[in-house]
């Protein structure tokens, strides 16, 4: 067993590292501030072929492995949790979902210029009332016939959408009829953003995450053609859930990146502060704290790292994929709340990020599943029982 990472990753590691924070650290906080979308720093991501990381190359990606997308997705999250997700969001459920399913035409008219950072995808799935419970989509989409297989007219609505008003392909499901049991038959489409129909409608004021664009997406009579559907017309449930296994570990990753920016902050922080004439980092209290946070985060990559590497190897990962995601994410919000406790006054207000980094992680146990949800989720697989 070699925990090593190969000269390969450690470059991307180090290159990625020294490009957030040589380039993007310093514009942080204005865009933070100012709630605004990094365009600019998302198009030199794209130049450099950050945007693809996963996506073999003749899609239009970079054909590197999951560990490297992993690393990448940590590394950016570091310094600026609101690209990570950015970038976590456009690759796993923008460009995996046309790495899995589509057809070859669909993936060099839609997933080549995504991969290549020309286009940023956005994943269309939660409703209103619809999160954890995907089976109750309340979005439909009928057929209507036509040339060349006729057209799908999509409307409904969508909620809590990354990416939403600076995608230019969005990957949305919809219901297309019932099963035979009466369950919702649910499809998914591809949808330009400028197709006519489409529109994106509020965008949230959110905890944290503020230049990560999050809003809804409506549909009025949005026609797209046959060739739109991607795979199989009842697919599109099956779809999403190999779609989210996968993005659990972009997301995990994304929480380590966090947490590691917390212990960043925390440790040179209570090596320097001093109260009663020592610093505080001597004080058992936050040495212990120092001590647990060091710990979990290696746990957790650990986890993140092996998931990777299970997908890699075309093994089953759902399982580590979900144990990564729930642990990560947990240790995230610990280590950002430690982070806060260890500069006491200082954590609170905004002249030091820590602040940003708990208000950002708290999402990681929210998006791409709930803590609850990846519990769920592992009791099934290990007790092989139903479990609501």
């Amino acid at each position: 067993m070699d925990l090593d990472l190969s000269s390969e990753h450690a470059l991307l590691r180090s290159t990625i590292r020294d490009f957030m924070e040589r380039e993007v650290a310093p514009v942080v906080d204005e865009h933070e501030r100012d709630h605004r979308f990094p365009v600019e720093v998302v198009r030199r991501l794209g130049e450099m072929g950050w945007l693809g990381i996963p996506i073999p190359e003749d899609e239009g990606g970079a054909g590197l492995d999951t560990l490297a997308y992993a690393i990448a997705i940590e590394e950016i999250s570091r310094v600026w949790g609101s690209l990570g997700l950015i970038v976590a969001a456009h690759t796993s459920l923008g460009c995996g979902p046309l790495h899995l399913a589509g057809t070859h035409e669909q993936q060099q008219e839609f997933l080549v210029p995504m991969a290549g950072g020309r286009v940023i995808g956005g994943y269309g799935l939660t409703e209103p009332g619809a999160g954890s419970d995907a089976g109750g989509t309340r979005t439909t989409a009928r057929h209507e016939d036509g040339p060349d297989g006729g057209s799908w007219v999509i409307d409904g609505g969508k909620r809590f959408i990354t990416n939403a008003g600076q995608a230019g392909t969005y990957i949305v499901t919809a219901r297309t009829g019932s099963k035979a049991d009466g369950s919702a038959e649910i499809s998914a489409f591809i949808l330009p953003a400028a197709t006519p129909g489409f529109r994106v409608g509020r965008l949230e004021d959110k905890l944290g995450l503020h230049a990560s664009a999050t809003g809804e997406l409506i549909f009025e009579g949005c026609r797209v053609p046959a060739a739109n559907m991607l795979g199989a017309q009842g697919e599109g449930f099956r779809t999403f859930l190999k779609i989210l296994d996968g993005g659990r570990i972009s997301i995990a990753a994304m929480a380590v990146g966090l947490a590691q920016a917390a212990l960043d902050a925390a440790v040179p922080y209570a090596q320097t502060r001093e109260q009663f004439g020592k610093p505080i980092g001597s004080f058992q209290g936050v040495a212990f704290m120092i001590a647990d946070m060091a710990t979990e985060i290696e746990a957790a990559r650990a986890l993140v790292w092996k998931a990777a590497w299970l997908k890699d190897q075309g093994r089953d990962f759902a399982l580590a994929a979900a144990e990564a995601k729930l642990f990560a994410s947990e240790v995230s919000s610990r280590a950002t709340n430690a982070a806060i406790q260890v500069h006491g006054g200082y954590g609170y207000v905004t002249d030091y990020p820590v602040e940003r980094f708990m208000r950002d992680a708290k999402l990681t146990e929210i998006g791409e599943g709930t803590s609850q949800v990846q519990r769920l989720v592992i009791a099934r697989r290990i007790l092989g029982l139903r479990i609501g």
